[in-house]
């Protein structure tokens, strides 16, 4: 295994990084009492990753199962107990508690206890999640061919 090929070609390095408070405040609350924090996304990153954390609320039911064609995605609880679906399985994850799914594998979440629970989600490379996290409540709600084409659109394939 080798390092890939360098993408930076200078001498010195550069001043690029960006920082993130963490009283930041969320980018979307969801009437359901999810909050989503863009920490890394596409445009941020140069499309390297997109990386979120979601803070869930009690009995939050979050995606059913589906795959992605193009990204992995991944999961890493930071507090509470999420429901992870593995494509096999469900599985209660807790902090400190880790899922990658690579492209194509079946997965789902879901806060089904009374707590709140927080998780990173990381998707790689990093595709434009914001737009689906906005709009996926209202295009739900709406249902049928303008769903199904959203989802198609942001690389989500349900199968349930």
């Amino acid at each position: 295994m080798s390092y890939p090929e360098p993408r930076y070609l200078g001498e010195n390095g550069e001043v690029n990084a960006v920082y993130r408070p963490v009283d930041t405040q969320p980018e979307l609350d969801s009437p359901s009492g999810n909050r989503t924090h863009y920490l890394a996304t596409h445009a941020s990153t140069g499309g390297e990753f997109g990386l979120y954390r979601v803070d869930m609320g009690p009995r939050s039911p979050g995606p059913t199962t589906h795959f992605h064609r193009s990204i992995s995605e991944s999961f890493f609880i930071l507090s509470g107990a999420v429901r992870l679906y593995d494509g096999d399985h469900w599985i209660t994850a807790r902090s400190g508690d880790f899922l990658y799914v690579p492209v194509g594998g079946l997965h789902a979440f879901k806060n089904d206890s009374d707590d709140p629970a927080s998780l990173l989600l990381l998707f790689a490379p990093g595709a434009p999640r914001e737009e689906y996290f906005e709009q996926v409540a209202e295009m739900t709600r709406r249902g049928g061919k303008e769903l199904e084409e959203f989802r198609i659109r942001h690389d989500s394939f349900f199968v349930d």
